[in-house]
């Protein structure tokens, strides 16, 4: 938690006056109780009626003055809290960002959600309390026992040990509920993953015919949610009436002494009845500390959520973007440090050198030994079964994984040598699943390359084949694409993924299984187009489709993350028994031979 206190840096003076003006509302406070004495003493005790007057006027003057004190204390507080709680956003969220794949797949969506929602907002709100509360309740409780004790010594001895028993109360069960809000935040988190999992497969549980058994375990997790929150809620419920005991008890004392005293003539019936207000304000403030306290608590726990999320480092380390006179240097220092077999042949583009792939938390090698080179210029195919590592292969390149062993160079350099933006700029990619932003199709495209003009947008979505429909949308450049580009068919939003790829005019194109609802007719049109575009563009085409990728200039097949099997489709044909039998699958041999 304090080290999230850094981001109120910036709201010195709010978090100065906030509780200055609380101080001032609360000093005018205590002063109510003893114009109140004065009042019943020598006012309404001897009749007085002007003086009744003028002290009313005076109790009139404090109020209005502690209502612009509370108002100005609950501005600051307010500008404060909401400007914290903004930063943080902002800096929670550019942290993720900087996060590789493996962290980000082992914190889960569900949880880093709620951290960036839920949790901050109850850090905005327990800022904005203690802002407001946190010196002024204090202070009004250890003010009313102190002023008790300039109208009586004998009656304020209660006050001393009334308000240790009512500080062990709180803080008890402040302590004892402070872990099971934690509970309570991770139980948020499941549930929300179970939300966000259901929503986004709605159709698929519909498919199947699963939503009962969805909403049986769904009630499950809520419920499992809703009985932890109703035991921290019972317990912290108790501050209420024990709080409220132990005052009545006190007030009850309070008044028998008082009598006893005023019948003896050492106190006035004015300064009882202030000794009985200064009880209330006691009574107010600490309800309203321990409300404060369990705000607090929640706070605390959600802001060591977040504070863990700002802990966990990335497991990559990028380098600073080198001069190309510098990677020459680099490279010509590489080959001069490696034994002539090791150098690479002129004109590899992408070489995997033995390189093994095991992911965080895994019990074995998702992929293991590969062994190949692409020259530039080359179309590669990468096919095997579901789960064979195909995804995982491709994603090493751009550096979304790092090699667990073995080396991914592009251009003669290991990728981990490389700046993120010099890495990115060389590669363009089109993920597995399509996904669109919220927006139009130029600002889309522009993903691919920031200050692309309206020619370039064009050439890129004629060589995807989305010319077409793009023509025949209102607006076309400028029409409305809905958010993960859901008022498009599968197959639209596949094209205008592949076209904000082209955009750029990467050296090396990545399709990881980007045609897979497109037809036979036009997945032909457009690798025929790409492989017309200028320039020697290095194609790397993930595909379950034979047809896909049997005309490239080498196949590599994939089973159970080794490599079964690598040439071209005559060759893999005749003696790679996988890729037999994937081709096979999809073209009967009576139909290969007519």
């Amino acid at each position: 938690m304090r080290k999230l206190l850094v981001y109120l840096k910036d709201y010195r003076k709010e978090t100065i006056l906030a509780p200055l003006f609380k101080m001032l509302e609360a000093t005018f406070e205590l002063f109510v109780p003893l114009v109140m004495a004065a009042v019943i003493d020598q006012g309404i005790g001897n009749g007085n009626v002007s003086y009744v007057l003028r002290m009313g006027g005076v109790l009139v003057l404090l109020g209005v003055i502690g209502l612009v004190c509370s108002i100005t204390a609950q501005y600051f507080s307010a500008k404060a809290a909401v400007g914290v709680s903004t930063k943080l956003k902002h800096a929670l969220f550019a942290h993720i960002q900087g996060l590789s794949y493996t962290e980000i797949d082992t914190l889960g969506t569900a949880t880093m959600i709620t951290r960036m929602t839920s949790d901050v907002n109850q850090v905005q709100s327990g800022v904005n309390m203690v802002l407001r509360l946190f010196l002024r309740s204090p202070f009004i409780v250890f003010g009313a026992m102190v002023m008790a004790f300039t109208i009586d010594v004998k009656a304020a001895l209660i006050f001393v040990v009334t308000i240790p028993a009512l500080s062990v109360v709180v803080f008890g069960i402040m302590m004892w509920t402070m872990p099971l809000f934690k509970k309570v935040q991770a139980g948020l988190d499941s549930v929300l993953g179970a939300t966000r999992e259901n929503l986004t497969g709605a159709r698929v549980i519909r498919a199947f015919n699963k939503e009962q058994e969805e909403i049986e375990a769904f009630e499950q997790k809520n419920s499992a949610l809703a009985h932890m929150q109703l035991f921290v809620g019972k317990i912290s419920a108790l501050t209420n009436p024990v709080t409220y005991i132990i005052i009545n008890v006190a007030t009850v004392v309070l008044l028998y002494t008082g009598a006893v005293r005023v019948d003896e003539g050492t106190i006035t019936q004015g300064e009882v009845v202030a000794l009985v207000n200064y009880m209330s304000q006691i009574l107010i403030e600490l309800v309203k500390l321990a409300n404060l306290i369990i705000t607090i608590t929640k706070a605390l726990a959600c802001a060591n959520r977040i504070q863990s999320v700002f802990e966990i480092r990335s497991g990559m380390e990028w380098k600073q973007k080198v001069t190309e006179t510098a990677a020459g240097q680099h490279s010509k220092r590489q080959a001069d440090e490696t034994s002539p077999d090791e150098q690479r042949p002129e004109g590899d583009e992408v070489v995997f050198d033995h390189v093994c792939l095991t992911y965080a938390g895994a019990g074995a090698e998702s992929l293991t030994d590969l062994n190949f080179r692409v020259k530039k210029g080359q179309t590669v195919g990468i096919i095997g079964g579901t789960g064979s590592g195909k995804t995982s292969l491709v994603n090493m390149i751009p550096r979304f994984y790092d090699a667990t062993k073995g080396h991914v160079r592009i251009k003669g350099r290991d990728v981990r040598e490389y700046g993120m933006e010099e890495l990115r700029e060389m590669i363009g990619i089109v993920p597995q699943k399509a996904v669109l932003f919220q927006g139009t199709v130029r600002e889309n495209m522009q993903w691919g390359k920031n200050n692309a003009t309206d020619a370039e947008i064009w050439q890129a979505i004629e060589t995807a084949q989305a010319k077409e429909f793009v023509e025949q949308k209102d607006g076309r450049l400028d029409a409305a694409i809905a958010q993960t580009g859901r008022n498009l068919s599968g197959g639209q939003r596949q094209r205008l993924t592949i076209a904000r790829a082209l955009v750029g005019r990467p050296e090396i194109l990545i399709l990881d299984d980007s045609a897979s609802a497109l037809d036979y007719a036009t997945d032909a049109a457009l690798r025929q187009a790409i492989r017309n575009m200028e320039g020697d563009m290095t194609v790397f085409i993930v595909s379950q489709r034979a047809s896909s990728i049997q005309h490239a200039d080498q196949i590599i097949v994939l089973d159970d993350g080794e490599m079964a099997g690598i040439g071209i489709h005559e060759e893999l044909l005749e003696r790679c028994e996988v890729y037999q039998e994937i081709y096979y699958s999809q073209y009967p041999k009576k139909e290969v031979r007519s």
